[in-house]
Formats: structure tokens, C-alpha cells, sequence
């Protein structure tokens, strides 16, 4: 049985009203993410692009484009040979997919994740441009093209033609503090959590601030926060959905990798990442490093 949309109330409308344009509804969220593992904020990337509008049939016609997006684009892991058959046959074609880039010898490697391939040309500019290529990877919408590479005897066909990280538009901080001064504390407070998933109404005041406080890394200077808890109660969910901006680590790293090369020449993630996060630190643990 498919769930009906939920209802909106004057403050869903109060804010598209607003945000006019900005606005993505979370339940499209959960209806997209189910059979795409893909990180939120990559498919309010798709949402805010095709469906943000408060007109339903708009919503509806957008959904549409977002699932074939999906279908079309996005590559699930056990679907590497597929998508690797489909750029041969076809010269060339367009994903959504997690990209990481690493040197070997002399020569920048991309590895595609779900594509299958850690051995994808890709040009020099791109890491350049794009530091956070070398430090955990970026989500980003990547033309892949097929042509035999005669000095690697044919071993490596597959070469990135162009790539645009999936990021939050640029926007103007004093339009949205302009915008805020519209609401009351407790109407702002109820946006942010629904901004991040959770709906407020049978929160306490307590519960809501508790929510909150996982976002502070993303917004304060120098803050590092250490959350316990038992597995599945959202400890790492912030990290790892919501800002492309972060990077989550599951497993060990050294302090180079962190801080940065003694030689200069490599920047550690706390300088590439606005936040870093250690997830299953000690057995049940989340720490922020900003």
C-alpha cells in the first residue's frame, strides 16, 4: 500500500512561500531513496532541480524525471558490468556515481565506484579544481567515453570526459538571513529538523535541541563533538547524508592523511573536508572534526 503524501500545514506553506523554488519535500526523499543507495543530499540535488515546486502535478512530472535519472544514470555496485558494456557499445555515456582519485607512479587514476573501474583516465584540471577528488572521493555526474588506450595495450578504455560534483548551489547568506527574520525561534527550529528528515511535531523542546546539535560541526569554527550510542540511532547520518561538504571514516588513517604532508604538497582531509567524522571510535562512537 503506498502511503498518501503527508499534510501540509502553515508552516510547509510559509516556507514555500518563502524559499520559493528552494524547497525539496522530504517524503519524495524516502520514495526516491528506496533501491538507490545513493546519499540524500544527491537526490535533493535531483529533487531541487526537477521538483521543486509546491504544484502537484509540477511535483509529480519532476518525480518522474528524478526515477528516470535514476534508472537511467545511477549505477548499482552489482551492475558494474552493465554499465561498463553500455559505454563500449555506445562510445560513451553519462553517470551518477562516487569518484576517487589517487597517483600511481606518475599518473592520476580515477576510481569509479559503482562503475566498477579504478583504473579511468581523467584529466589533470579536474584534481586541481576539485582538491577533495584525492581525499575521499566526491558524488559528482560523470560523462564516461570509450576509446582503446594503445599504451596500456588496451587495458584501460575508459576515460572521463567531464565531471560536475553534485554540491549545493551557491547561495546569498544575507537573502536567507533576510528570510529568517519572518520566523519565530520555535517555527525555525521545527524547519531545520525537517531540513534534516525528522518531523518535529511530537518532539519536546529538549529532543529538538538534542537533534540540533549534531549540526553544529557544519556551522562552528573548531568544534568537535563526541556523540555515544547504541548502533542505529543516527549517529553518523549527518556525516554521511546530508552535506557533501563531509567526510566520514570507518576505518584507521594516519595523522598525514588527516593533517597534511610535512612536504607541503598534499593537504590532510581537515584541511580539504569542513568536517571530518570518525564513525565506531572505541565500539560506539561518532567524533566530529572540524
Amino acid at each position: 500500500m503506498i502511503a498518501s503524501s503527508p499534510a501540509r500545514d502553515a508552516l510547509d506553506d510559509k516556507v514555500n512561500r518563502l524559499f520559493a523554488g528552494k524547497v525539496v519535500r522530504k517524503d519524495l526523499v524516502r520514495k526516491v531513496k528506496v533501491g538507490a543507495n545513493v546519499p540524500v543530499f544527491v537526490l535533493e540535488f535531483l529533487l531541487g532541480k526537477y521538483c521543486a515546486s509546491s504544484d502537484e502535478v509540477a511535483i509529480q512530472m519532476g518525480l518522474k524525471v528524478v526515477n528516470d535519472t535514476l534508472a537511467q544514470n545511477y549505477i548499482r555496485a552489482d551492475e558494474s558490468m552493465k554499465a561498463q558494456a553500455t559505454v563500449k557499445d555506445r562510445g560513451r555515456h553519462s553517470f551518477i556515481d562516487k569518484v576517487k582519485v589517487r597517483l600511481v607512479d606518475s599518473d592520476y587514476w580515477a576510481e569509479v565506484t559503482n562503475f566498477g573501474h579504478k583504473y579511468v583516465h581523467i584529466p589533470e584540471h579536474y584534481v586541481r579544481e576539485y582538491e577533495r577528488l584525492v581525499m575521499g572521493g566526491v558524488w559528482a555526474q560523470v560523462d564516461v567515453r570509450f576509446e582503446s588506450d594503445e599504451e596500456a595495450g588496451g587495458k584501460n578504455p575508459f576515460w572521463i570526459e567531464k565531471l560536475t560534483p553534485i554540491q549545493i548551489a551557491t547561495f546569498d547568506l544575507e537573502d536567507y538571513r533576510r528570510v529568517r527574520k519572518e520566523f519565530t525561534t520555535d517555527e525555525w527550529l521545527d524547519f531545520m529538523l525537517r531540513s534534516m528528515g525528522y518531523e518535529p511535531g511530537e518532539m519536546s523542546r529538549r529532543l529538538k535541541m538534542l537533534f540540533l546539535l549534531r549540526l553544529i560541526p557544519l556551522a562552528e569554527r573548531n568544534y568537535n563533538l563526541v556523540e555515544l550510542g547504541p548502533r542505529g540511532t543516527g549517529k553518523s547520518y549527518v556525516i554521511q547524508e546530508i552535506s557533501p561538504y563531509a567526510a566520514l571514516l570507518t576505518g584507521g588513517t594516519t595523522v598525514a592523511n588527516l593533517f597534511g604532508h610535512m612536504s607541503g604538497r598534499q593537504k590532510g582531509m581537515v584541511q580539504i573536508w569542513d568536517v571530518v567524522g570518525f564513525d565506531e571510535v572505541a565500539g560506539e562512537c561518532l567524533f566530529f572534526c572540524v
